[in-house]
């Protein structure tokens, strides 16, 4: 399918990811033991046979720039089209919304060669089929389709949509105090020439924001379309988002369903060496990439490449980031430690499930 042009916001910084957000922006935060949170999108997109992918940058982009590179990972590495980063014009504010976003890259979007348009947020964890999505937005004849939920836990700066019969959008719900309908995902498609309109207008009229000035504003002039997803998907969006999305990947059928076979999430290679797990260690229902070294106890754990646990220490329940140390004696429990973090030895560190510990990169504690 060459029909779709992908656009991915990654420009939002979110406050309640405290110590992980500090440094990156959502779409960076590392996830899974392999991979970062924007890989799924971009496998999402690559999954659909979408080539052409622009990223609208704004924050402190910097990790995400290292690691999105040339798009090689996601067969996006070419000379015409492929992977495009748009970070802001110099001494530019933050967006207020998606429809300034796309105002600042107008230049960009006049250079889309497909017809059809994908657009969706960075801090998105899920596995769609949007060959699926695209083919029954066509069918529906519809102006834009939303990818959206009947299941919903948070419910925090969201937008609900109530369908009828054909699943046609007859009311547009931003933040209500008692949700209902469908929670919506932040994933559309609607065709280029529209895109364009919709931009042009509301630069036009001062308006900023795709969700009150377009879904919300336009729901009865235009033909606005919901296409139900109940599989997995998740917002990362507060530390305690990430770690029970995280704590859900050590249950098989959850893991399986996130990277289903049949639509592979594409991640960049480490190029570590294996993991060695010593013989008198203890390893328990764990993730564990490669380039690790276990001499001690890992038990309900994620551990991302290079992470040590020396002899005598003990993991439970915690979310290890790139090169994390946990020294001989010590001792980790619900804990989310960030890159080149030291855990001295005969420490010990200890949150809950209900308020997991969140260290910041390359802190000695």
């Amino acid at each position: 399918m060459n029909g779709l042009h992908g656009i991915i916001f990654s420009y939002e910084k979110q406050p309640g990811l405290r110590e992980l957000g500090e440094r990156r922006m959502p779409g960076s935060i590392p996830f899974g033991g392999r991979y970062r949170v924007i890989d799924f999108m971009l496998s999402n997109m690559h999954n659909a046979g979408i080539t052409d992918v622009g990223v609208v940058l704004h924050g402190n982009f910097r990790s995400l720039l290292d690691h999105l590179g040339n798009g090689k990972t996601w067969d996006m590495s070419r000379k015409y089209g492929g992977l495009k980063l748009l970070p802001p014009q110099s001494g530019s504010r933050g967006f207020r919304g998606k429809m300034e976003a796309l105002a600042g890259v107008r230049a960009y979007l006049d250079e889309i060669r497909q017809d059809y348009v994908v657009l969706a947020d960075s801090d998105l964890i899920i596995n769609v089929p949007l060959t699926k999505v695209f083919e029954e937005h066509l069918a529906s004849g519809a102006d834009i389709t939303c990818v959206c939920r009947s299941k919903y836990s948070n419910t925090e700066n969201a937008t609900f949509f109530l369908l009828d019969g054909e699943k046609r959008v007859t009311k547009t719900l931003i933040d209500p105090k008692k949700p209902e309908g469908c929670h919506c995902l932040e994933i559309y498609i609607l065709s280029r020439e529209l895109l364009l309109r919709l931009v042009d207008e509301c630069a036009a009229e001062e308006k900023f924001s795709w969700r009150s000035d377009v879904l919300g504003a336009k729901c009865g002039s235009l033909d606005i379309r919901g296409w139900v997803w109940d599989g997995i998907a998740a917002q990362v969006r507060t530390v305690q988002e990430y770690y029970e999305r995280s704590m859900d990947l050590l249950r098989p059928e959850v893991y399986r369903a996130l990277t289903t076979a049949e639509r592979p999430v594409y991640a960049k290679e480490d190029d570590e060496t294996p993991t060695y797990i010593a013989p008198e260690s203890r390893c328990v229902n764990s993730l564990v990439a490669d380039g690790c070294i276990i001499e001690g106890t890992v038990e309900n754990s994620i551990l991302f490449p290079g992470v040590r646990v020396e002899k005598g220490a003990t993991v439970k329940n915690s979310v290890l980031f790139k090169k994390t140390c946990v020294e001989e004696g010590a001792s980790v429990k619900y804990v989310i430690a960030d890159k080149n973090v030291r855990v001295r030895g005969g420490g010990v560190l200890t949150g809950t499930e209900s308020y997991p510990v969140a260290v910041a990169k390359n802190s000695v504690v």
